[in-house]
């Protein structure tokens, strides 16, 4: 017996993780090819999208485990390049 998808849901959340520091792009292939980009405030945000909760919590495990500050986590709405500006 087959289930409907959950109300909602639609695939791949795209997240927005800000970090305390900034971090080197190499750093992008151990967070699974996220966008890295590091702001003039000293922070860096991920930012890519993540297939469920499980896939989520590993994401933030491995921010854990790097030893980096959690500043925010959110939930953007459509691709990862749709929270950049136009003269961005």
């Amino acid at each position: 017996m087959t289930h409907p998808p959950a109300r909602g849901d639609t695939g791949p959340s795209c997240y927005e993780i800000r970090l305390h520091g900034q971090l080197d792009q190499r750093w992008s292939d151990w967070f699974g090819g996220f966008e890295l980009t590091n702001l003039s405030d000293g922070t860096t945000t991920l930012t890519g999208p993540v297939a469920d909760q499980a896939a989520l919590h590993g994401l933030l495990r491995r921010v854990g485990d790097l030893g980096v500050t959690l500043i925010s986590l959110n939930i953007t709405h459509g691709s990862k390049d749709d929270h950049h500006g136009p003269n961005e």
